[in-house]
Parts: C-alpha cells; structure tokens; sequence
C-alpha cells in the first residue's frame, strides 16, 4: 500500500504536540509501551548469562539468556524498592543482584534471595518475580514490548518484502554509538522521514545523490527513501524508517539500525547498531568511513531540530504547510502519531 498525496493542503502537526507533559505521558503509555522496540542484534544475546539492558523512553528494560537456553525480557527494576538492577548495554551475569539491598534474581525472573530481610513476616520468593516484558526476533534484530498490542510482524507490515532481498543474516554487528540531542523525539522523525531538507542542512551531502530524483513514499509500517548515489557515498541510496521510532540505512555490505528513544518532551537519545558482511582487518577503513559518515551527518540533523524544537517550545510557530512531493514521509508518521492519541 502506498499513500497517495492528499487534494487539499496538508499542515504540519501542531506545534503544542512537541512540548506538552500530558501529550508526552500520552505516548508513553500508547506508542512507547504498546509498541515492538529494537533493542539491538540477537547475537548480543547469544550465550547464557549474556544481556542486554535498554530504556524504553524512560522505562528500563533488559533481555538475558537463560542457562536453559531461552531468551526471556524482564523491566529492569527491583521488585523490593524500584532500583535498577542492570546498566544500560551489554554484559554478562549469573544471578540478577540489586545493586541497592542485595536482592538477587535468577535468569528466569525468580527472587532468589532477600538477605537481611528478616522473617517478621518473611519474604515469599514466588509473589515477587521480576516483571516480564515480551521479546520478540526478526531477521537477527531483537525486539521488546511492555504491552504490545499486536505482533511484531503485523507492526512491521510491507517491510518483510522490502528487504526480502537484503542478505542481513549474513552481517555481523560490530559498533555501536549513542547520540543525544535537546529536542522532541518527533522533531527528529519529521525531519529523517523527508529529503526535503537536504540541500540546506548537509551540503555535502546534497553534492553525493542525484537530489532530484530523491523520491520519498509512504507504505503499510514504513517510510522509504530513495536517492541515485553518485561515487563515493557511503550509502547505497535507500533509507527507511518504521513505525513508530526506527531506522534502517544501507551501505555496500552492510546497514545502520537505530531507535530514536525520547527520554522526555525535551530531549532523545538515538541508539545505532552497525552491521557488515566484511568484518575483516582490511575492511576497517571502509566500515569507520560509514559509521562515521552516518554520524557526521546525523548531527547535523540535531543542530537545526535543536532550533526548531525551541521555536515550538516558545510559541514562536504556528503549523504550517507540508509539500506534497517531498514530505509524504512526514505526513504519514504525523497520522500514525494522531491516530495513536485519538486526536
């Protein structure tokens, strides 16, 4: 399914949406927790004892590999007193212990023990589990979801047979890069799911595609980007972003996955995961020029949402028109966002 442009003038979300606390809890309970997050590569994860701790805008969460051989998710957060149990990232432990009073967890949620708790009434392991959390896995990328409201397939919608094609079994995770800016999460999306910007945001950028045969179509859980490369791009010319907050790039041999997580109206942080089929000694020059690149470039992205955001958070702007040929991107992820609200 393709979305065809609209007859009449289509406005940009109000700018109240960006800035507003009630809108933020909003999202959280009906995009962020009802929705599949990635959470990184599935070989992560790979050997017991391994996890992988995320936040998902503002709630910790974590998947680790049992000794049983299962992967389960679980919030990161101690059932005695809500501390956190993991650090964000990766890593490896035996039992799940509470760096606040000591308790500890087994790999399958169980409280194990609560020392120095006394027995005036004494603990009962079984009523204190660890909150699970539901994982799921495509194509060696892991997913999470608090309360997902459908699967994960039928959240990622056409994009199965989009990249039916791309041998992205055979890449292998090697860097990874957070990156943070002072602006709403959807500030950032409106400005990825569009082309538009490029000649006055990344000069050099402009200068390595064909800018006017950029094309930008919306589909059923996706926006894709397309673009002639000409010689010397690191990018292969087809980027796309899901539903409701990541992205995936592609580079000969390889691709970028990212999350764009809000960790309040006024600040996101982006988590990159890279991928490449050549992993070799001789290849890490080619492969530091497209994480490098990818990042180059993304921070110029964040310097003109910075600005934007504060223009919104004044009251500076009022919505103004969206263009029909190159930010049918914007219009689809500002529908889904609606939609979701029930605005």
């Amino acid at each position: 399914m393709t979305l065809d442009t609209p007859s009449v003038q289509y406005l940009n979300l109000d700018p109240s949406f960006y800035v507003r606390e009630d809108v933020w809890h909003a999202e959280r309970h009906k995009i962020f927790a009802r929705t599949w997050q990635f959470m990184g590569p599935v070989s992560a994860v790979a050997g017991a004892g391994r996890y992988l701790a995320i936040d998902i805008a503002g709630i910790p969460v974590f998947a680790i590999r049992g000794r049983d051989g299962a992967l389960r998710g679980f919030k990161n957060v101690c059932r005695h007193r809500g501390a956190k149990l993991l650090a964000d990232g990766t890593g490896q432990c035996g039992l799940i212990v509470c760096p606040y009073h000591k308790w500890s967890f087994a790999d399958t949620g169980r409280l194990v023990q609560a020392p120095w708790y006394g027995k005036d009434p004494a603990i009962i392991p079984e009523d204190w589990p660890l909150q699970e959390v539901a994982l799921a896995e495509w194509r060696g990328l892991l997913f999470a979801s608090l309360d997902p409201e459908m699967p994960l397939i039928e959240q990622l919608g056409d994009l199965p047979q989009e990249l039916a094609d791309e041998p992205m079994e055979r890449y292998t995770a090697t860097d990874s890069a957070t990156v943070s800016f002072d602006a709403n999460w959807k500030v950032y999306t409106d400005n990825f799911v569009e082309g538009y910007h490029i000649p006055g945001t990344h000069p050099s950028f402009y200068a390595a595609i064909d800018f006017e045969a950029f094309e930008t179509t919306a589909h059923r859980g996706y926006v894709r980007m397309t673009a002639p490369p000409r010689e010397g791009l690191f990018y292969r010319g087809k980027w796309l972003w899901m539903w409701p907050n990541w992205t995936l790039s592609l580079f000969e041999g390889g691709m970028n996955v990212s999350r764009i997580n809000p960790t309040s109206p006024h600040h996101t942080d982006q988590h990159y995961h890279f991928f490449f089929a050549d992993t070799s000694e001789a290849g890490a020059e080619a492969r530091a020029k497209s994480v490098n690149g990818t990042l180059a470039v993304v921070r110029e992205d964040y310097q003109v949402c910075v600005e934007t955001h504060r223009n919104y958070a004044a009251g500076a702007y009022t919505s103004g028109p969206l263009s029909g040929r190159h930010e049918k991107g914007v219009q689809y992820f500002q529908e889904r966002v609606a939609a979701a609200l029930g605005v």
